[in-house]
């Protein structure tokens, strides 16, 4: 199935934002982010038993991380956007 030049301008402009250079504070975002989904991989993965609350706690950290970090990836400066158009 061939995809519609719609459709592969916006892949290729998702790949462009990933590849351009991050601002300083998306850059201490996604660290951040990388570190939240971190700590709830250790609580969901923990050999303890933890009550079902806290493992649950661990699975929105994880969640929320990764969102936070996929998000700060993406994330370009104004002046890189505007030299693309």
């Amino acid at each position: 199935m061939k995809k519609g030049k719609r459709e592969q301008d916006f892949l290729e402009s998702i790949g462009k934002r990933c590849n351009a250079e991050t601002p300083p504070f998306f850059k201490k975002l996604r660290t951040v982010g990388l570190v939240i989904a971190s700590v709830g991989t250790t609580i969901v993965a923990s050999p303890v038993a933890i009550p079902a609350a806290v493992v649950t706690v661990g699975g929105y950290m994880i969640l929320g991380g990764s969102i936070m970090t996929a998000v700060s990836q993406a994330a370009v400066s104004e002046e890189d956007c505007e030299e693309e158009e």
